[in-house]
């Protein structure tokens, strides 16, 4: 699909993504960065459609961030669109970037017949390089006179940089009787990190939903989300989540539609799994449990702390069981922690407990374990009722070739 092998992680296939009544898309080859190959994508909402978004809270972050942020809490149902180029992030490029962020908007506006205010814009690539925004407004009568509903993983495609495959997830649910559609894109493989997780999100939906309540769903899902993943620790310039509702269905959707609202998590969850499983070199799928912790807070710290060491993505990548790195991870987190309360598991395996290693664990068990490319760890800090399930991937030679070789 792009410059580097596909992750043996991957998905089979694209899903097969439902056309969402009131979405149109389109993209074209720009050639912002890449050469020979669709690198800009256009989403036109109708009239009626409500967006909600969550961002960055990167301290650097990109211009078109900032347009968005600015846009997004302003109440309208009119036409929206969303205009995304990769091969370059248009961040940390100083006024350049204010100015592009507006030519693209502007001239989006014009050319569709939007409000400028509706026309929400993500850039994503190389950190520091002025955005060629003339390349991406001179294609954008072309990305109008392609729309078509269908082409929704056509504009997964456009939107990738490192990434080695496309990600679309989707849910159906009956909603007062009614049939309501969700289905999402996403882009991300490196700079992943809570805060969000370089990620593009689009998610859509033909519900009908007061934006208000749509952007608190959104928030709140986040946090169990995108924003429990990891590749490197890493958090963008550029991370964007941006989610329209075009209210086509006519089923209406408020804050207790508990079917929705489990339905769009999966969605998430399911396109925040794919990055992880799409991280730069990535060979395991690494999910990290932790419970008996103080607090949530403490065991999202723990759960971090785990997923993020070198160390233990490493071990992972070498297939090594070795549990004395976890231990580490734990007592350098910052959070309480008993060495001698505290147990862990490689899978179904218990590996260590009372602050020492199991008298019923056998190497040859954690390393069957390490073999597997989904790998699941537990910690339990005996201390009280905190939870939190975090995932990562392991850190191969992969992660360094591609990071190197990243500008050229």
């Amino acid at each position: 699909m792009g410059k580097y092998p596909t992750s043996p992680l991957a998905p089979a296939a694209f899903p097969a993504l439902p056309v969402i009544d009131g979405v149109r898309f389109a993209t074209v080859e720009a050639g912002v960065r890449y050469k020979g190959r669709r690198d800009v994508m256009l989403a036109l909402l109708d009239e009626g459609s409500v967006m909600a978004g969550v961002f960055t809270r990167s301290a650097t972050r990109s211009a078109p961030v900032l347009d968005c942020q600015e846009k997004i809490g302003l109440d309208g149902s009119g036409p929206a669109a969303i205009v995304v180029n990769s091969g370059n992030a248009n961040a940390f490029t100083g006024k350049n970037g204010v100015t592009a962020t507006k030519a693209v908007t502007a001239a989006a506006a014009e050319v569709l017949g939007l409000d400028e205010a509706r026309v929400f814009t993500s850039s994503t690539g190389v950190i520091g390089e002025p955005l060629p925004h003339e390349r991406v407004t001179a294609k954008l009568a072309d990305l109008k006179q392609a729309l078509d509903a269908g082409k929704i993983e056509e504009a997964a495609q456009a939107i990738m940089t490192t990434d080695t495959f496309p990600k679309g997830a989707t849910a159906e649910v009956m909603v007062e009787g009614k049939p309501v559609k969700i289905a999402g894109i996403a882009k991300g493989s490196g700079m992943i990190a809570p805060d969000m997780a370089t990620m593009l999100v689009y998610i859509f939906t033909d519900a009908l939903v007061e934006r208000s309540v749509l952007q608190d769903m959104l928030s709140t899902l986040t946090d169990v989300t995108f924003n429990c993943i990891t590749v490197d620790s890493d958090t963008s310039t550029s991370d964007t989540l941006l989610m329209g509702a075009t209210g086509t269905s006519g089923a209406r959707v408020t804050a207790e539609s508990t079917a929705f609202i489990d339905a769009l998590r999966g969605v998430m969850l399911d396109l925040a799994h794919q990055v992880v499983k799409d991280g730069e070199g990535a060979t395991k799928f690494v999910e990290i449990h932790v419970s008996g912790a103080a607090s949530d807070a403490d065991a999202r710290t723990h759960a971090m702390a785990i997923a993020n060491s070198p160390l233990i993505k490493t071990a992972i990548a070498g297939e090594d069981p070795n549990w004395g790195r976890v231990v580490m991870a734990i007592g350098k987190s910052g959070a309480a922690a008993d060495r001698d309360l505290l147990s862990i598991r490689f899978g179904d395996v218990l590996v260590a407990e009372n602050g020492w290693v199991s008298p019923d664990y056998r190497e040859e068990q954690g390393a069957a374990i390490m073999k597997q490319q989904e790998i699941a760890i537990s910690v339990d800090l005996g201390l009280g009722g905190g939870t939190a399930t975090v995932w990562t991937c392991d850190l191969t030679h992969g992660y360094i070739s591609i990071n190197a070789d990243y500008r050229s």
